[in-house]
C-alpha cells in the first residue's frame, strides 16, 4: 500500500496549495469568530468578571442590599391576574418570599465618585431579605444601586411634563434614576407593567391631590406604557395643559379597558370666595366642604389621595382671614389646625361616600423637600446635590402634618392604606429637578429652583412600586 507521503506526491502542486490555504483560512475564521463571541459576551455580562455584586449601604453598617426581580411564590402573588380580581380593602397574606438576587444584578453605580463617598460602602447581600411581603414594613429601608432602573427610558414618555424631564432638560448625571427602594424586612416585587394592568383590567385608578400626586401619576403612566408593545393603544381622553393649571386628566389603556386619572385638588377641601363688608371679593378655603371634583371619582376602584405641600403660610395668606368653617372666617388660624379640620372633613366624606367593598383608598404621605438657603420663593437651591443623604442624623424632623393625618386615619371606619413615603424621600436630596425644570436655553440667572417635585424617571417610580406591592397584598 502506498504511504501517505507517496500519496501526497501524486497530488498536483497547485491543488495541494489550495487545499492547505483553505485549511488555514478556515482555522483563522473560526478563531476570529470565537474571539468576537467572547467580546460580545463580556459586553453584555460585565458582572461575570466581578467577585461580588456591588451595592450601596450607609456608614452605620446596615446590611447592604441588592434588589431582586424574582419571587419564589410569584405564581401565588399573581395567579388570579387574568381573572381581574376584586380589590378588597383588608390586606391578606400572600406568603410571598423573594429569592436571592439573580446574577445579572450588579448594582454598579455609573459615577465612581458615589462609591468613594465615605458615607457609602460596597458590599453584597448578607441577611434580612427573606421576609413576608404581607407583614413587613415597606417604608423602613434604604436606597440601593440597581442596574435595571429606570423602568422606562428617560425623555421618551409623552406623559412627563417638561418641568419633570430633567434628562431632557440637560441633566448629565444619571445616578438619581439608578437607585431602587429596598425595605429592610423583605424584597418587594419589581413593578411589571403588564401584570399591574391585569390587576387594573376594567377598573379606574384615580390620583387626587396636588402636583406631587401628578408627579406620581405621570410616573405610573410611563411605567405601564413602556411595558406595552403597541403604545398607540394608550391615549389621553381628558386634559393636557401645564401641570399647575388644569384640574383633571385621564389616560385610557384600550386593551385593558382601564383608565389612570388625575384630579387636581391641593387641599382636598373646597376653595371659596366671599364678598366682604367693603364689597371686595376675598378668597377663602372651606375647611368644612370637600372639593367639588370628588363626586367625579368617588366610585373609582382605586383612589390615591394626598395633601400637604400647600399647607404653608405662603399658600394660605399666612392664615389671616383665609380659613372658613360653617360660615365663619377665622381672623387667624395656624396651618396645622386648619389641616386637622380639613382632613377630618375628608375623612367624613370618605366614610360616607366610599364603598369599601368596591374601592380601595390610599393616602400618600408627605414628600420631602430639600431647599437650601431659602424656600421656593426665597432663593432656595438644590442643584448642587448629586448624592442621597447617607447619614440618618442629617435627615429632617418628621412633619407634624403627617402626625395629624395619621391620627385622623386611625379614627376612620373606612380602611385607608397609608403610603408613608416621607422618610424614604427624605434621603433623596439628589433627585429634584432644581434648575433642570427648564431647558438650558430658557433658564435665567437666579431663576427659582424646584426642590419639591421629582425628576422622572426617579423617586415617584418607587412610590408606584410600593403601590403595586400593596395592591398585590389585597388581591
Amino acid at each position: 500500500m502506498a504511504s501517505s507521503k507517496n500519496l501526497l506526491k501524486d497530488v498536483p502542486k497547485p491543488l495541494f496549495q489550495s487545499f492547505m490555504f483553505g485549511i488555514a483560512t478556515c482555522f483563522t475564521s473560526c478563531l476570529l469568530l470565537a474571539l468576537f463571541s467572547f467580546i460580545i459576551f463580556l459586553g453584555r455580562n460585565p458582572q461575570s468578571l466581578m467577585l461580588s455584586p456591588r451595592v450601596l449601604t450607609d456608614a452605620a453598617g446596615s446590611p447592604p442590599f441588592i434588589p431582586s426581580n424574582t419571587c419564589e411564590n410569584g405564581k401565588n402573588a399573581t395567579k388570579d391576574l387574568n381573572s381581574s380580581p376584586t380589590f378588597l380593602p383588608s390586606a391578606t397574606s400572600l406568603n410571598t418570599h423573594c429569592t436571592t438576587a439573580p446574577n445579572n444584578h450588579s448594582g454598579v453605580i455609573q459615577d465612581p465618585n458615589l462609591l468613594k463617598n465615605k458615607n457609602w460602602s460596597i458590599g453584597s447581600w448578607v441577611e434580612g431579605g427573606h421576609g413576608d411581603l404581607a407583614s413587613c414594613d415597606l417604608f423602613d429601608g434604604r436606597w440601593v444601586a440597581d442596574d435595571l432602573s429606570p423602568s422606562y427610558p428617560p425623555a421618551t414618555c409623552p406623559f412627563v411634563d417638561n418641568a419633570f424631564d430633567c434628562f431632557g432638560n440637560g441633566r448629565a448625571d444619571l445616578n438619581y434614576m439608578k437607585l431602587r427602594w429596598q425595605p429592610k424586612g423583605c424584597r418587594i416585587p419589581r413593578l411589571e407593567g403588564k401584570r399591574m394592568l391585569e390587576l387594573l383590567r376594567g377598573k379606574r385608578l384615580v390620583f387626587a391631590g396636588d402636583s406631587l400626586n401628578r408627579n406620581m401619576w405621570e410616573s405610573l403612566l410611563c411605567i405601564l406604557r413602556n411595558s406595552l408593545r403597541s403604545k398607540q393603544r394608550v391615549f389621553e381622553i381628558a386634559g393636557r395643559t401645564e401641570f399647575r393649571t388644569n384640574n383633571s386628566f385621564a389616560v385610557r389603556f384600550i386593551d385593558y379597558n382601564c383608565s389612570i386619572e388625575f384630579f387636581r385638588s391641593p387641599f382636598l377641601v373646597q376653595p371659596w370666595a366671599r364678598v366682604d363688608a367693603n364689597g371686595q371679593r376675598r378668597e377663602t378655603l372651606r375647611l368644612d366642604l370637600i372639593e367639588e371634583s370628588s363626586s367625579k371619582f368617588q366610585n373609582a376602584d382605586v383612589i390615591v389621595f394626598n395633601s400637604g405641600h400647600w399647607w404653608t403660610h405662603e399658600k394660605t395668606s399666612r392664615g389671616k382671614n383665609y380659613y372658613e368653617e360653617d360660615g365663619h372666617v377665622y381672623p387667624q388660624l395656624s396651618a396645622a389646625e386648619a389641616y386637622r379640620k380639613a382632613m377630618r372633613t375628608w375623612a367624613r366624606w370618605v366614610d360616607t361616600h366610599i364603598d369599601s367593598k368596591q374601592t380601595r383608598v390610599f393616602f400618600r404621605g408627605y414628600s420631602s423637600s430639600h431647599f437650601s438657603g431659602g424656600q421656593w420663593s426665597s432663593g432656595g437651591t438644590c442643584n448642587g446635590e448629586t448624592l442621597p443623604i447617607a447619614n440618618d442624623k442629617h435627615r429632617a424632623k418628621y412633619p407634624a402634618l403627617m402626625q395629624i393625618l395619621e391620627s385622623v386615619i386611625e379614627e376612620m371606619r373606612t380602611p385607608v392604606l397609608y403610603l408613608n413615603i416621607t422618610r424614604m424621600t427624605d434621603y433623596r436630596k439628589d433627585a429634584h429637578p432644581s434648575v433642570y425644570r427648564q431647558p438650558m436655553a430658557q433658564r435665567k440667572t437666579g431663576a427659582l429652583q424646584d426642590c419639591s417635585h421629582w425628576c422622572l424617571p426617579g423617586v415617584p417610580d418607587a412610590w408606584n412600586e410600593l403601590l403595586y406591592a400593596m395592591l398585590l397584598r389585597g388581591s
